[in-house]
C-alpha cells in the first residue's frame, strides 16, 4: 500500500467510560470534552518515530514499541508493507491512570491521523487490529472496550475481531467524575486474580443483556435493573477512595447506575437527560470532595464522539 502525497495529518480522539460496569473488557462508550490528539508525518524510512509527547503527560516512552501510539503504527506499518514510515507528535489530554481511556486515545489518535494519509484510507473497522496491537503495550491485554468506542462513537461492543455499535437514545447523558488520583491499569487487574463464582457469571451475563436490549430499545428501567456490576466492581471498588459514597450520590441524583469507569478511579453514572446528568455529577464531585479529593467533570450524551481529523495546529 502506497502512501498519498499529504505530508502530515492530525487526529483527534475522545476520551471514554471502559467496561461500563458490565461489560469487563468488551463494552465502552466515548465522552465528549476531553481527548488526546496526534500529529503525524509521513518519512522516508521504513521506521516510526515519537518525535515528541506534550501536554497533561510527558513521561511516556520515546521508542515505538513501547508506546501505544507507536506500537499502533508500526502494527500498520507491517501489516500492509508500508513504503515509508512515521513521525509522531503526541499532545495528551486525558490523564494516566484515570480509567478515562488514555493509553488507547494516544494509539486511535495516531492510527486515524495516519490513516488519512493512506491512498486507499481503511475502514475504522480494519484499524481496530492495529489499535489492539497499541493498547496491549499499556495494559498487558488485547482488550478493545475503550478501543471500539472511540473508533466508531457512541456505545460499542467490541468483540476479539469485530465492533458492533450499539443505539442508545440520543437523550441519555452520562456524568463522569475524575478524582485528582491515579490508579494505574495493572494495579486494577492485580486486584481480579482468583476465579469468579458461576452463579455471580450468570448475574452478570443477565445484566449485559439487559442493558444492551434496554439501549437498542430505549427501555430506561430495564437498564436501571441491569446496570449492576456483580463481578469486578466489588474487587476494585477498595481502590477507589469513597466510592461507595460516589457512587450512592449518583444513584441517589436519580442515575439508571453507577459503576467505576474502566479501571478507575473515575466513576461514571447515566441518567435519560443532561440536566438529570449535571446534577448527578455535581453530587458525585461534593462526594468525592468529602474524601479530600479535587477532581474534574464531564457530562456527555452515552452517543459520545468519535476520532476525527482536525487541523493541524500551527
Amino acid at each position: 500500500m502506497s502512501l498519498a502525497s499529504e505530508a502530515a495529518a492530525c487526529a483527534w480522539a475522545p476520551a471514554s467510560v471502559g467496561n461500563v460496569g458490565v461489560g469487563f473488557d468488551i463494552l465502552g462508550h466515548s465522552i465528549e470534552g476531553a481527548g488526546d490528539r496526534a500529529e503525524v508525518r509521513r518519512i522516508a524510512a521504513r521506521e516510526v518515530r515519537i518525535e515528541a509527547i506534550e501536554g497533561c503527560v510527558t513521561t511516556l516512552p520515546r521508542e515505538a514499541q513501547s508506546n501505544t501510539a507507536g506500537a499502533a503504527l508500526l502494527s500498520l506499518c507491517r501489516a500492509h508493507d508500508l513504503a515509508h514510515g512515521f513521525a509522531v507528535r503526541l499532545h495528551k489530554g486525558i490523564a494516566l491512570g484515570s480509567g478515562m481511556g488514555g493509553s488507547a486515545a494516544s494509539c486511535v489518535a495516531a492510527l486515524v491521523a495516519a490513516n488519512a494519509l493512506l491512498d486507499a484510507p481503511l475502514p475504522r473497522q480494519a484499524l481496530y487490529r492495529h489499535a489492539l496491537d497499541g493498547e496491549a503495550v499499556a495494559s498487558g491485554g488485547r482488550h478493545g472496550d475503550n478501543l471500539g468506542s472511540m473508533l466508531l462513537g457512541g456505545l460499542v461492543l467490541a468483540t476479539e475481531h469485530s465492533l458492533v455499535r450499539i443505539p442508545v437514545p440520543q437523550a441519555w447523558h452520562c456524568a463522569l467524575v475524575h478524582p485528582h488520583a491515579v490508579l494505574e491499569t495493572r494495579r486494577a487487574r492485580a486486584a481480579l486474580e482468583g476465579g469468579f463464582p458461576l452463579d455471580a457469571f450468570v448475574v452478570q451475563s443477565a445484566n449485559l443483556a439487559l442493558v444492551l436490549s434496554g439501549c437498542r430499545d430505549g427501555d430506561a428501567e430495564r437498564v436501571r435493573q441491569g446496570l449492576r456490576d456483580v463481578l469486578i466492581e466489588p474487587r476494585r471498588a477498595p481502590l477507589v477512595p469513597g466510592f461507595a459514597e460516589v457512587k450512592q450520590a449518583a444513584l441517589d441524583s436519580g442515575a439508571l447506575g453507577a459503576s467505576i469507569s474502566g479501571a478507575g478511579p473515575s466513576v461514571f453514572a447515566w441518567y435519560e437527560d443532561r440536566a438529570s446528568a449535571e446534577r448527578g455529577a455535581s453530587a458525585m464531585t461534593r462526594a468525592f470532595a468529602r474524601q479530600g479529593l479535587d477532581s474534574d467533570r464531564f457530562v456527555s450524551p452515552v452517543n459520545g464522539p468519535a476520532a476525527e481529523i482536525v487541523p493541524c495546529a500551527s
